[in-house]
């Protein structure tokens, strides 16, 4: 009898002392391996919306009822509603388009855009309609951030109010966006953008994305660019920026309202991949791209991507 609760007291111990353990690796460091510990980040994005405020009317032809502001919140909050880490991106030409720009000069879109959570945005071209002085004048509705890397805004109105990129930190995972823009003159009036300094897109974003992966850590790059997809010839575009360029993990794109109903992949200088993205324009479709990162190294395992039409029927 004695040497059976002897027995019983160690089965006990023994027991108990696997609890613990378990317990102890719960919390440890290894634990980090297990798959629920996958991070999850969430990119949504847009470009060329042109201050479409209201969805196309019932003449808006095969873009009747879609767009509008409010449809876009509502699906925006819904994904909010539904995961963690998310960051939500323009780039550019958010003015200009409608009426609701030639009056109210972009407050509204700024307005509009701060309740919808956006984070950061890149200028495009016709941002610059109304001026310098436009985009100053209405900074001030703006609760994002603007990047540019490769506009010099020395001797301007916009000099220190246009970082060249944003850094943001997303359960451990370290993200830094920054933007490009084309080049303005001949697409606007040389008064309209003043002093701005128009520098290669491509040498830009070398050095900033160099800066964003070695000195800042980054582990995932983002590049908002108003280059425009792609051209006959050989002006920069977006393809040619992701095979001319490195560090670069997405390109976010605007300027050519492409459509493009997934990323494109393209191969960097050192021959690793970089996905392009473009909605169109019009604020008629919303992009996703989920990234999920591997625990402790924090390297990428996938990426998905869809994209979400925005009308009425998300109101």
């Amino acid at each position: 009898m004695e040497e059976l609760q002897l027995f019983s007291r160690r089965k006990f111990i023994k027991s108990s002392a696997s609890v613990i353990a378990l317990g102890a690796l719960a919390h440890s460091p290894l634990r980090a391996f297990a798959k629920s510990d996958a991070i999850k980040i969430t990119i949504l994005h847009t470009n060329d919306w042109h201050s479409r405020i209201e969805p196309f009317g019932k003449d808006g032809g095969q873009n009747a009822g879609l767009g509008g502001a409010a449809s876009r919140g509502a699906l925006i909050k819904k994904i909010r509603s539904e995961e963690k880490n998310i960051l939500l991106l323009d780039a550019g030409d958010i003015f200009q388009g409608t009426p609701y720009f030639n009056f109210f000069e972009g407050e509204l879109e700024y307005k509009l855009m701060s309740e919808m959570g956006y984070d950061v945005a890149t200028l495009g071209n016709h941002d610059f309609d109304n001026g310098i002085e436009g985009i100053v004048n209405q900074l001030q509705f703006a609760k994002f951030q603007f990047v540019n890397a490769n506009y010099d805004f020395a001797n301007t109105l916009l000099n220190d109010k246009v970082k060249p990129y944003k850094l943001f930190n997303k359960d451990g995972i370290k993200i830094g966006v920054f933007g490009l823009g084309i080049e303005l003159k001949g697409l606007v009036p040389d008064e309209l953008y003043g002093n701005i300094k128009y520098n290669n897109p491509i040498a830009a974003a070398n050095k900033i994305a160099e800066e964003l992966k070695v000195k800042q850590k980054c582990d995932l790059i983002i590049c908002l660019s108003h280059l425009g997809y792609k051209y006959q010839n050989d002006k920069v575009s977006d393809i040619i920026l992701a095979q001319k360029t490195k560090n670069i993990n997405l390109i976010i794109g605007g300027h050519t309202h492409t459509f493009l109903p997934k990323p494109d992949v393209q191969k960097n200088s050192e021959g690793k991949e970089v996905l392009i993205n473009q909605v169109g324009w019009a604020g008629i479709n919303l992009g996703r791209i989920d990234y999920t990162f591997e625990p402790l190294n924090n390297k990428v395992s996938q990426a998905s991507s869809s994209v979400l039409q925005i009308g009425e029927s998300n109101s």
